[in-house]
């Protein structure tokens, strides 16, 4: 997003790089490494400041809460970020399936209220 963007917008791009590793660490309750290691294994690339610090948005914050939630309960970090990448990819095709079905419904005519 570029930098004569409002602010406003800005605050609201879940995309937005606005959390220093720092503050993404203290929001999570976890480690500046544990977001390393979950980069490390590209369940996230943060964006890099011109300084060449890790910056995080709020969509890779939910991603990283995620796989802590399973490292907490004693998943190794590497299936964690496995498991959260492929729970990522089930939702995205379930997604395109829906909109694909509804297509097909639309262009036969089909209103979709019927039974299946």
């Amino acid at each position: 997003m570029a930098a004569d963007t409002p602010l406003s917008d800005r605050l609201d791009d879940d995309d937005y790089p606005a959390y220093t590793m720092g503050r993404a660490a203290e929001m999570l309750g976890t480690t500046p490494g544990f977001l390393r290691a979950i980069g490390e294994a590209r369940l996230i690339t943060p964006l890099r400041s011109e300084g060449g610090h890790r910056r995080y948005s709020r969509y890779q914050l939910r991603i990283a809460a995620r796989a802590r939630e399973l490292v907490d309960r004693g998943t190794p970090i590497e299936a964690a970020c496995r498991i959260v990448i492929l729970e990522d990819q089930l939702e995205e095709a379930q997604r395109l399936n829906a909109e694909y079905r509804r297509a097909a419904q639309e262009a036969s005519g089909g209103s979709g209220t019927g039974a299946s």
